[in-house]
């Protein structure tokens, strides 16, 4: 039996097939059926905004794919199901690998296998893809590479994981009883995040929601926090002390669950003001923000053990007048000299 979240994932997986083995030419044909021609695509910086396939494969797969002649993605979820307005989503999680042969948007190469997170968001409409939602960890590969020219993370930097349990691909037949328990899960800790104003980190309670042994993989730059008490010392005291005025945006927020997997995209998901005692080393330049985050839960029996998220950090520092790719650039000139 093919549910009708089944269906969406059928109609991209002539796609995601072509990206393993990855064809250019194959991925411009299959792409002139799949996506609408007016189809929205938003990237992280500094692809952002675009129309059409063609535009997307031409701007940024087709150099990538010079850098990494090799190239193949790889995925680790793959999540399908309706958001709170009607919409269809189907959204996946993994890493680009191959070898970094050659420099790409001024990364220097490295000449050995690369690995690049990504989370990409497909929306369709009337069986076409009309939308497209992408951050690609792009600190990650300039850690690779040495090159990257902001402050360190609190985090463990590393290649992040696929889930435990090797189920993130959701190919077996649907559970709805078990889709709304991790839907209800995921809703709740979200809006139990936003008592934080009311007593704290204590009256978030996390204890009910995230299992003790819980993962919390963030972005490199950021990254990855083991434990509520590892998540609030890489991720959320800063988060929170620097950014107290930090809300959701639910026009354009997007929840939606598949069996024991959870998934959200905001573009942009919350807006905020760097203040108080600043993040990521910006000083509290009380400079009002937004910010595109793409995440995924894992449930298990009730409780998050895995959660795994992105950010567009290039995108964040942007907005307060720092060029990420100028400074690595100068980076990477400086240590020629």
């Amino acid at each position: 039996m093919i549910t009708n979240n089944q269906h969406f994932k059928s109609l991209m997986a002539p796609y995601t097939e072509a990206m393993y083995n990855f064809s250019l030419d194959t991925l411009v044909r299959i792409s002139q059926d799949l996506f609408h021609p007016a189809a929205s695509i938003n990237f992280c910086v500094p692809f952002d905004s675009m129309t059409g396939a063609s535009t997307l494969l031409e701007n940024v797969y087709e150099p990538l794919s010079k850098a990494v002649p090799d190239l193949e993605r790889r995925d680790t979820i793959a999540v399908a199901g309706e958001d709170g307005q009607g919409q269809q989503w189907v959204g996946y999680c993994g890493y680009y690998t191959g070898l970094f042969n050659a420099p790409w948007l001024g990364i220097p190469a490295t000449g050995q296998q690369m690995h690049m997170r990504f989370h990409e968001f497909y929306r369709f409409e009337d069986n076409k893809v009309v939308e497209v939602q992408a951050i690609w960890d792009l600190p990650e590969l300039m850690m690779q590479a040495n090159a990257w020219p902001m402050s360190p993370s609190l985090g463990r930097e590393w290649h992040v994981p696929a889930p435990k349990t090797q189920d993130g691909i959701q190919e077996r037949e649907e559970d709805p009883a078990l889709t709304q328990q991790s839907h209800q899960l995921v809703e709740a800790m979200l809006k139990s995040l936003g008592k934080y104003a009311e007593g704290g980190v204590d009256a978030m309670q996390l204890e009910q929601y995230w299992h003790p042994k819980a993962s919390w993989y963030g972005p490199s730059g950021i990254g990855t926090g083991r434990g509520i008490r590892g998540f609030r010392q890489v991720h959320q005291r800063a988060f929170l002390q620097g950014m107290p005025d930090r809300n959701g945006d639910p026009d354009n927020g997007h929840l939606f669950s598949q069996n024991n997997y959870v998934a959200f995209t905001g573009w942009p998901g919350m807006h905020m003001t760097i203040s108080e005692d600043g993040w990521l080393g910006i000083p509290p330049v009380n400079k009002r923000i937004t910010m595109r985050s793409l995440d995924f839960w894992r449930n298990e029996k009730g409780m998050i053990r895995e959660n795994w998220v992105l950010i567009d950090l290039l995108h964040v520092y942007r907005q307060i007048g720092v060029d990420v790719l100028a400074r690595l650039r100068q980076l990477v000139d400086n240590k020629r000299c």
